[in-house]
């Protein structure tokens, strides 16, 4: 997982602000292309509209960023942010699910303590930001964002943009791995499909609220893509995951990818173009099935 040993690897690397800025901005300019390649050639994309939005919680007024296809009502889909929080990285990839069909909201999940972005990149997270990210992530239990996560999809079902007659997907990425856990045991029958991708924490020996131990409370298809170092250090952690699914009945895609932890974030400095689009592929296979079937 995300955590200062990484950091500090990181920095050891010799990885500096403008190494991680032009990661991000060449990001920036992928998600925002007007067509994109798909097995067929390539897909045109829909014209999206988006805006910066907040609605309240039982713990205060949450806000994030919304986009969707201007044509007509999509599926929702709630998508939870890695330890860097809300930024352009993470608006680029909404845009990029957005143009597949999709109306998808980002929580600032550190909104209790300040609006987003709190960080502009990975490399402004890097420079000092873990001590402020631990103490905001300290109020993030499992109820705290199974709260958050009822009034955000309460907030996307009350949207015009949205398909109401069609479930619920959610991501999440690092910490937010969990969250889409929680969320989909926190609104089960409306979350039909989640997805972790490198999430820290999906199990949690001494917690009767770890997200393996509440996938009988789902009704949701499940994509758990882990990475292999975190799959180094927790090496038993892919097969209680496994067990869990089954003994649930859920359908679930466990696998360890070809990636270190943050390989599906552009910007991160684990960034991996090749494993990163394949899990995109997986994530869109999923939603495919279980929203858009």
């Amino acid at each position: 997982m995300c955590d200062e040993a990484k950091l500090a690897r990181w920095a050891k690397e010799g990885l500096s602000r403008r190494q991680f800025g032009a990661m991000t901005g060449m990001a920036a300019l992928a998600a925002c292309a007007p067509m994109e390649e798909g097995e067929g050639g390539d897909i045109a994309l829909p014209a999206m509209a988006e805006n910066t939005i907040a609605f309240e919680t039982p713990d205060g007024r949450m806000d994030g960023f919304f986009v969707h296809p201007v044509s007509g009502p999509s599926p929702a889909v709630l998508l939870w942010p890695d330890i860097a929080g809300l930024r352009e990285t993470k608006r680029d990839m909404a845009r990029r699910l957005a143009g597949r069909g999709y109306a998808v909201l980002v929580a600032n999940q550190y909104y209790r303590d300040a609006p987003a972005p709190i960080w502009q990149d990975f490399a402004d997270f890097a420079d000092g930001g873990w001590p402020r990210a631990r103490e905001m992530r300290g109020k993030l239990d499992a109820e705290a964002i199974m709260r958050d996560a009822k009034a955000a999809i309460g907030w996307l079902d009350a949207q015009a943009p949205v398909d109401t007659e069609r479930g619920v997907g959610t991501q999440g990425y690092c910490m937010g791995g969990p969250f889409a856990m929680w969320t989909a045991a926190a609104a089960p029958s409306r979350v039909k499909a989640a997805a972790s991708f490198h999430g820290g924490g999906l199990v949690r020996d001494d917690n009767p609220l770890s997200p393996h131990r509440l996938m009988e409370r789902m009704k949701a298809a499940l994509l758990i893509a882990i990475a292999q170092d975190d799959d180094a250090e927790a090496p038993t952690h892919k097969t209680v995951l496994r067990e869990a699914a089954d003994a649930a009945g859920r359908p679930a895609e466990i696998e360890v990818y070809a990636g270190d932890h943050g390989w599906t974030v552009p910007g991160s400095p684990s960034y991996a173009e090749a494993p990163a689009e394949r899990a995109w592929a997986n994530l869109l296979a999923l939603y495919q099935s279980a929203l858009q079937g």
